[in-house]
């Protein structure tokens, strides 16, 4: 079975010699390649900043001058050469560790369902953490030559761009997307027409298409609803992420389960795990025992016989963030499937009947993690409280003993790493360190780096991030109208010299965006300290639906515009995976501010990390796994306070003696080459201890060797291959 469904399409004037940019075009393998995406950044830089680094629209408008002027050019053609070996050799891959690790596994698919997937921003189909946790799951999985499938929506809309006010209030903008323009391909099929399944509700049917993107060597399916056959309401539950309405919510899941199975199923594939990335995914168990009850087994067989294969990850502390819907809902969208599980509408209910404070509620946690073997929170201390929330579907059992382990998340190093580091890694850690990176004893090697030749990428990186947010403000200054304020908060007055640190997260209100401003006037003082400056830079957006949030961006931004910051304060608007990226790699110190134990893993300070960051941070998610000490801060205590008040003034009286005290002096500890020595000793260890810890290269090894192989033992019960 071939690894694509479709077709790459001619639509491209490309000279002979570079014929093949076309099919890079549609590989996202380019994105975390820096050569690869260089044979287009090389043949127009302005036009591909201007275009937002999307290589369809590139070789739609580069015009032919140019393609032919790089075909002739000597240096371009040899890197062309060597990228296309590389992907070559990559895509034609036989040895991988997957191969050589777990031949088991050969044949034999792992699907992976997320509501959205993160993968770059010309494909904003992603609202945050899980979606880009999801992106560099696939990516990592291409890379070890995993046989895994992804299952998604296509998003007419995308998700939001955000613009803010004068007075920092939050606007939510929807564009629809261009597919023509987007590295997607229509899934067809063997009559050339398009590939449709078909999800029931009690009163119709709809009709979903299929959209493939390649992921390296791995494809990512997209269900599309806006299609001819249904209603103009039903084309738009497909256009938007995490609609905030429970009817379109709830169909929306309903979609993804059942309509995910079946487009697996019309593609041909018949998946040996399925892999649950939160709870949105999980009416994909009732459609697998559906298909076992229409072959004459009963609803208890069906379910015992697909258990085993079903893997759930909860990204969720708190019960409420689980989805849950009223009885009522359920039964308005779903009396279809009950007799088709040949169930009473109590026993159907019963399957994942959940009590809240609000009532009886239908939970898709509860309905996961009682019909999946292998259950996993994303974090050591995330699994205590998953263990904990979840006791009682297992009351006969010790919570420790609650069948719910964890694999800590991790971030795809290549896709982050600046390559300016990559390139320094090269040559102190070895041509091939990207094949070991995380094998610990590897990183001993950051201890070789001299300290100036680090000193000097991570100056780079910095210098690259203002220069960056400068030309932002520029675009947005002559093209957005901006308010002479906002071109101030927005950090056209950055310092490239300047301690940098970095807020950039979804602003829920328990992530504490505005905790670093509980005490403003010692915060301006510690910002505007002679010869020892500090800069802040805030991003994030909040859900169109969160007031809470939008008013938090709020109460930041209307501090950040205070003429006294001086231009120290910034928050910069409409945070996607290309600033992430620009952010990650250039600051000096990643904050992270959760009211504890709510931040169940986090990634962005893995990221941070990785580039040469130091984090500062509450000990929560991944950071109470990776600090010990000497390779960033805590910010308050390991342990939870009962009152939230109480909490809160401890965590920023903590948050600001350690800047004081200890993070700002040693920054600005330089010898005669205005070096800091100590710093990087901080930078170096933070190095070693974080990046082979916390890549998605551990991350999906653990999957694979903890759930997925366990997963195996379950003969596959459809038969069909």
């Amino acid at each position: 079975m071939d690894t694509f469904r479709t077709h790459l399409p001619d639509g491209f004037d490309l000279p002979k010699r570079l014929s093949r940019l076309g099919e890079l075009a549609y590989n996202l393998w380019w994105t975390w390649q820096p050569d690869a995406a260089r044979l287009f950044s090389r043949m127009d830089n302005n036009l591909w900043e201007r275009l937002g680094h999307n290589p369809i629209r590139f070789l739609q408008e580069v015009g032919r001058p140019r393609l032919s002027q790089a075909s002739k050019d000597q240096e371009y053609r040899d890197l062309y050469d060597r990228v296309f070996a590389r992907f070559d050799s990559y895509m034609n891959q036989t040895d991988t560790w997957t191969s050589q690790t777990h031949p088991e596994l050969t044949g034999r698919p792992i699907a992976y369902f997320s509501m959205e997937f993160g993968l770059h921003e010309t494909l904003p189909i992603y609202s945050g953490g899980l979606g880009v946790l999801a992106g560099d799951h696939l990516k990592e999985s291409s890379d070890l030559g995993l046989p895994l499938i992804g299952v998604g929506f296509m998003y007419a809309q995308g998700y939001f761009s955000q613009r803010i006010s004068e007075d920092g209030w939050q606007e939510a903008l929807n564009n629809m997307l261009d597919f023509n323009n987007l590295p997607a391909l229509p899934v067809l099929d063997d009559s050339g027409e398009r590939l449709c399944v078909e999800v029931e509700f009690p009163d119709r049917i709809v009709s979903l298409g299929l959209w493939e993107i390649r992921v390296g060597r791995i494809p990512l399916y997209l269900l599309d609803s806006n299609l001819d056959p249904n209603t103009d309401s039903d084309k738009q539950l497909t256009a938007r992420l995490y609609w905030s309405d429970l009817d379109r919510r709830v169909m929306q899941e309903l979609l993804l389960g059942v309509g995910g199975v079946r487009a697996l199923r019309a593609l041909g594939y018949n998946p040996s795990v399925w892999h649950m990335n939160e709870g949105h995914a999980a009416f994909l168990i009732l459609e697998r025992a559906r298909e076992l009850v229409a072959a004459g087994h009963t609803f208890e067989e069906a379910i015992e016989k697909t258990r085993g294969q079903n893997v759930f990850t909860t990204h969720t502390p708190v019960p409420a963030g689980n989805d849950e819907f009223p009885l009522w809902l359920i039964e308005k969208y779903l009396s279809a499937i009950w007799p088709q599980l040949n169930l009473t509408r109590e026993q159907f209910f019963d399957v994942a009947r959940h009590q809240m404070p609000q009532g009886e509620m239908y939970g898709m946690g509860v309905l996961a993690l009682r019909n999946a073997e292998g259950r996993n929170g994303v974090s050591a201390l995330h699994g205590q409280v998953a263990r904990k929330m979840w006791h009682f579907l297992w009351p006969e059992k010790a919570e420790e003993d609650v069948p719910i382990t964890h694999i800590t998340n991790g971030v795809h190093v290549t896709n982050w790493m600046a390559r300016r580091l990559v390139n320094l890694f090269d040559e102190y850690l070895g041509k091939d360190w990207l094949e070991h990176l995380d094998e610990p004893d590897l990183w001993k090697n950051v201890d070789d780096i001299p300290d100036d030749e680090l000193w000097a990428v991570r100056s780079h990186l910095k210098r690259k991030l203002t220069f960056y947010m400068r030309e932002r403000v520029r675009d947005r200054w002559t093209v957005g109208g901006f308010h002479p304020v906002q071109v101030v908060s927005s950090g056209v007055l950055l310092n490239p010299y300047a301690l940098t640190i970095g807020f950039a997260r979804r602003f829920a209100t328990y992530k504490r965006a505005s905790l670093v401003l509980t005490d403003v006037e010692r915060l301006l003082d510690i910002i505007n300290r002679p010869n020892m400056p500090v800069q802040i830079v805030f991003a994030g957006k909040a859900h169109p639906a969160d007031e809470p949030g939008k008013q938090l961006i709020q109460q930041v931004y209307r501090q950040v515009k205070r003429a006294e910051t001086g231009g120290r304060l910034v928050f910069v608007e409409d945070y996607d995976i290309n600033l992430a990226r620009y952010l990650v790699q250039g600051v000096d110190v990643w904050m992270n501010t959760p009211r504890r134990p709510m931040e169940a893993s986090g990634t962005s300070g893995m990221k941070a990390a990785l580039n040469g960051a130091l984090n500062f941070s509450v000990l929560d998610g991944w950071w109470r796994e990776s600090y010990n000490g000497r390779n960033g801060w805590p910010i308050g205590e390991d342990r939870e306070m009962e009152s939230q008040s109480v909490q809160d003034a401890q965590d920023a009286e903590s948050l600001y003696t350690t800047l004081e005290k200890e993070i700002i002096p040693l920054y600005y500890d330089r010898d005669e080459r205005d070096i800091a020595h100590e710093w990087i000793v901080w930078m170096k260890e933070s190095l070693k201890s974080n990046v082979p810890q916390f890549s998605t290269r551990r991350m999906v090894k653990e999957y694979v060797e903890r759930l997925y192989v366990k997963a195996l033992g379950t003969p596959s019960p459809a038969g069909r291959g």
